[in-house]
């Protein structure tokens, strides 16, 4: 936009510039001409009354002194063919004023010739001729044509730097305007814009500034309500918690373990969701102990239901055995848990199922999930949709995780039928160093 402006107004100026100063070259050149001959005109005019009554030999004397002293060649021809002052030869122009008595100017290739016919002589019709070379024509023109085309240089370069200064003043705004909107869209809320500029950009940033607030307060107000929510599954948990202790033998202390995990995942939501945690664009964690962790919490309750759960991780192929992925570790499980409380939901009691590790190429890992069940509809990968009476966030959540690591999610059927749901986790952003 500031190239644009500048761009404009260098065209504008240029077109006033030829409107200004070509006329007033060609009129410095007409000036030029006619200031020459005029000058020669009046020198021809001065010897008109001495032509008319001197005498031969005073004339022949004034006229060599008047032709020493003019600027252009300056001749008189008497009627008995007598040439004084500068030597001319008689050109048509003098030849018809001597036979018609009129004075004249004529245009020549090589100058301008200005004839002045003297009637009363006693010996007929006297011509005085003035001649202005082309060269004393258009003298001084030329250095008055550079200094009009340094002038008008001068002025362009005067419009542009000002031209430059008013389209920054302009743009500066918009720029900073289109900074505070890339700050906010990569989630930094306290960014604002600084009201500048013309009045309709001061207001587009009072309006920016106004959203940013309104926005920062709806999510202010959006984390609080899921705390609070958070917070209602404090009681029933408190109550599983008092029935758990109440148990006793292996089942209480499975029992208890679950609780456990629970709350930590709820106090865990409470604090997200009221602390609002900055991006961080290094984050990494080592893949297979993270699955192999969530899978064996699933494994009992797979055992209670009668699944057979197989378990593949392969990290044999990597530098170290691990296979670091760019997603949290607490995400990562959230993810894994999603897929896995699918397969619990949506499927039969005794369905078994399999959990698969792989390295990915390029970097990350490919997580695989895959039961034996009926299987799952692709439009089930939209947030919110359930055909099994669920909240229909699972797949979701899983998808994000995927996406947040710059991979993404599968959905297919298994070679027998059942659903099979690939998770492409990308790797970290920069090296790290595992725990």
């Amino acid at each position: 936009m500031r190239r644009r402006l500048t761009l404009l107004v260098a065209a504008t100026m240029c077109l006033a510039l030829l409107a200004f100063v070509v006329p007033l070259a060609l009129l410095l050149r007409t000036v030029a001409q006619d200031r020459a001959t005029a000058t020669a005109g009046a020198d021809a005019q001065s010897l008109v009354p001495l032509v008319g009554t001197a005498d031969p030999e005073a004339l022949r004397t004034s006229v060599e002194h008047m032709a020493a002293e003019a600027r252009a060649p300056l001749t008189v021809f008497l009627a008995d063919g007598s040439v004084l002052g500068t030597r001319a030869p008689r050109t048509s122009a003098v030849r018809l004023a001597a036979l018609a008595g009129v004075s004249r100017t004529v245009e020549r290739p090589d100058g301008r010739e200005i004839v002045v016919a003297v009637l009363g002589r006693p010996d007929g019709t006297a011509v005085i001729r003035a001649f202005v070379p082309a060269a004393e024509l258009t003298r001084g023109v030329a250095r008055a044509w550079l200094v009009l085309a340094g002038l008008g240089v001068a002025l362009l370069l005067l419009g542009l730097l000002v031209a430059d200064r008013l389209s920054r003043a302009l743009v500066s705004p918009i720029t900073e305007l289109s900074t505070v909107s890339h700050r906010l869209a990569r989630a930094d809320l306290t960014a604002r814009a600084r009201p500048d500029g013309p009045p309709e950009l001061r207001e587009v940033a009072g309006a920016l500034n106004h959203l940013a607030d309104r926005i920062q307060e709806l999510l202010r107000e959006e984390r609080e309500q899921v705390a609070d929510l958070s917070h209602r599954l404090r009681a029933p948990l408190t109550s599983l918690r008092l029935e758990t202790e109440s148990l006793a033998g292996p089942d209480a202390a499975r029992i208890g373990a679950r609780v456990d995990a629970m709350e930590r995942a709820v106090t865990g939501l409470i604090s997200q969701a009221r602390h609002r945690r900055e991006p961080d664009a290094y984050v990494v964690c080592e893949a297979t102990s993270a699955v192999r962790e969530r899978v064996a919490f699933w494994t009992v309750l797979a055992e209670d239901t009668g699944r057979a759960v197989t378990l593949d991780i392969t990290a044999d192929g990597t530098a170290d055995g691990t296979l670091p992925v760019g997603v949290p570790a607490d995400e990562l499980a959230t993810a894994v848990d999603a897929l896995l409380g699918n397969v619990f939901a949506h499927t039969p009691d005794g369905t078994a199922f399999s959990v698969t590790l792989a390295p990915r190429a390029g970097g990350g890992a490919l997580l695989t999930v895959a039961d034996d069940g009926p299987g799952l509809s692709a439009d089930l990968v939209q947030r919110g949709t359930s055909l099994g009476g669920s909240t229909g966030l699972g797949l979701d959540i899983a998808r994000r995780v995927a996406r947040s690591s710059g991979g993404r999610m599968d959905l297919s059927t298994g070679p027998d039928g059942g659903a099979r749901v690939t998770l492409e986790l990308g790797p970290p952003a920069s090296p790290q160093v595992l725990p």
